[in-house]
């Protein structure tokens, strides 16, 4: 394990067990607003392809990728010009805006494929995606919404994952998706985009 990746799991883990920390949402939807919403959407629902949508996110998850982001751990060069400086406080009020606003697909979502759902249902059991992520696939705390979320955005996740390319805070992911096909992951993909 690497030393950034340490420290990062360090500052997650800095403060003390229930404590309440003070999230503004108001101005998280400030600073979203001049710094997030050209990519990420004016609602958090991303019209462009590859880029996630943020709305409904479960902050925690936000919290975490930010840090990454931040500390240089996970490489997405956008991010990390924009994260480089961020402080803990408006890495968490961003977070909060985005948790409070209303989940759902981008404008575009493709229509439903039938044959192509029920593949990413048949495998969503097996590879134990809703132990996580719930069975509705809405997240919890450090890990992620993928109900409604861009497909192309979960294809290219899940293959980074599955190809060792994307950095997470530990490794359960990799093994999640390995040996998943391309078509396999296509299949998650359109079937986890389609849930609401």
């Amino acid at each position: 394990m690497s030393l950034r990746l340490i420290l990062a799991a360090a500052v997650l883990a800095a403060a003390p067990a229930g404590a309440v920390v003070a999230q503004d949402a108001a101005r998280g939807a400030s600073l979203a607003a001049h710094n997030c919403a050209n990519c990420h959407g004016a609602d958090g629902r991303s019209q462009t392809e590859g880029i996630p949508s943020l709305a409904g996110q479960q902050p925690g998850y936000m919290t975490v990728q930010l840090i990454l982001f931040r500390e240089g751990i996970r490489d997405v060069p956008a991010m990390l010009a924009f994260a480089a400086d961020l402080p803990d406080t408006d890495i968490e009020d961003l977070s909060a805006y985005f948790a409070s606003l209303p989940p759902g697909p981008p404008d575009e979502r493709r229509p439903r494929d039938t044959a192509l759902y029920a593949a990413g249902e048949a495998l969503a059991g097996p590879h134990l995606c809703g132990v996580c992520h719930l069975p509705d696939f809405v997240g919890r705390a450090q890990i992620p919404r993928l109900a409604g979320q861009r497909e192309e955005f979960l294809v290219h996740a899940m293959t980074g994952y599955r190809d060792g390319s994307r950095v997470g805070v530990d490794t359960q992911m990799n093994d999640a998706v390995r040996g998943l096909s391309d078509g396999d992951i296509a299949a998650l993909a359109h079937y986890l985009s389609q849930r609401d």
